[in-house]
């Protein structure tokens, strides 16, 4: 007699297509076979998902970036929207220039965040 079994996991899965930028596909399958792998009571610290996910690049860079695209704003229009000229947003997205506090408040206010993750 056959005993009973739980469902398969892949009963419940969705099929999922994305138009991404040609540089974040390894990204985004790396991102993937990290939630895929973990169960439902896994987690990861913030640290340790930016080191996995982002070698090499600072958690303020990331963070700027991911807010900009929330928001659907190009650089260009964050920077008329903050002051802050656009060569100077991109270099804080690139790690190449620091964010201070009151550029990390102007672009908090435009992108609707806390301005500390830009910290």
């Amino acid at each position: 007699m056959q005993g009973l079994t739980k469902k398969h996991p892949t009963d419940d899965m969705v099929t999922l297509r994305l138009r991404v930028h040609p540089q974040n596909v390894e990204r985004i399958r790396r991102y993937v076979d990290s939630i895929e792998a973990t169960d439902e009571e896994g987690s990861v610290s913030l640290g340790d998902f930016f080191t996995g996910h982002f070698p090499g690049e600072s958690k303020p860079a990331v963070s700027l970036r991911g807010a900009r695209g929330k928001e659907e704003l190009t650089q260009r229009q964050l920077a008329e929207m903050t002051g802050i000229p656009q060569r100077h947003i991109s270099e804080m997205e690139n790690g190449k220039r620091p964010i201070g506090k009151e550029a990390a408040k102007k672009l908090a206010k435009a992108l609707n965040v806390d301005y500390r993750v830009f910290l």
